[in-house]
């Protein structure tokens, strides 16, 4: 494939876009925010994606298109951006009736708590993934410099994520990317398949 054909763009505050939004996110995190928020998952993560200001925002969001198909994405920002977010936006949206957000929220307490551990000084990459019939021809690659441009330019002296620590394929491209494992989290709440590296790449 070449690598010409592959556009990065700012998303779009339309619903459509938080449609594909939704998907890729929940790719990105395993599948956590459909057990999180059901089976109107992808309905309650574009209706989020439609408000500015917080972690969720399509202000965050950059999409990978090929031959003006939208193909992949990835979303993050700054700590000093995530300090400045409204906490609550999510749980708005999914409704104070949705008992099974606040269960999974409750439980998962310790682990949605490790982005507040991101420095001022990091732009954190909340998720980026890839149509699963196009891995490997690029598109992450194209996304990956993306990020790393988008983090420079916004003045952070380092870029930081999370990978799930069974992810062997996605940490080792990492590695292969500059990046290095930082911290291992949770530290004392251990929830069986649930545990985390915290891998950090220093920007030139």
């Amino acid at each position: 494939m070449d690598r010409q054909q592959i556009t990065l763009r700012k998303a779009l505050p339309k619903y459509q876009e938080g449609l594909y939004f939704a998907r890729y996110l929940d790719m990105a995190a395993e599948g956590f925010f459909h057990m999180l928020l059901g089976r109107n998952s992808a309905d309650i993560l574009a209706r989020v994606y439609l408000q500015p200001d917080h972690d969720l925002s399509y202000q965050h969001v950059i999409f990978a298109e090929l031959d003006g198909r939208i193909v992949g994405m990835y979303t993050g920002y700054s700590g000093e951006q995530h300090r400045h977010a409204d906490p609550k936006v999510l749980g708005n949206e999914a409704g104070y009736w949705n008992l099974r957000f606040w269960i999974v929220s409750l439980l998962f307490a310790p682990m949605l708590r490790i982005i507040d551990t991101v420095d001022d000084g990091d732009f954190y990459l909340q998720a980026i993934a890839v149509d699963s019939n196009l891995q490997g021809k690029g598109i992450g690659s194209s996304l990956l410099d993306g990020v790393a441009e988008r983090a420079i330019d916004s003045g952070a002296s380092r870029l930081a994520l999370d990978v799930s620590a069974a992810n062997d394929q996605a940490r080792q491209l990492y590695e292969r990317r500059g990046f290095s494992i930082e911290s291992t989290w949770p530290k004392r709440f251990h929830i069986s398949g649930f545990k985390f590296h915290r891998m950090i790449k220093v920007l030139a």
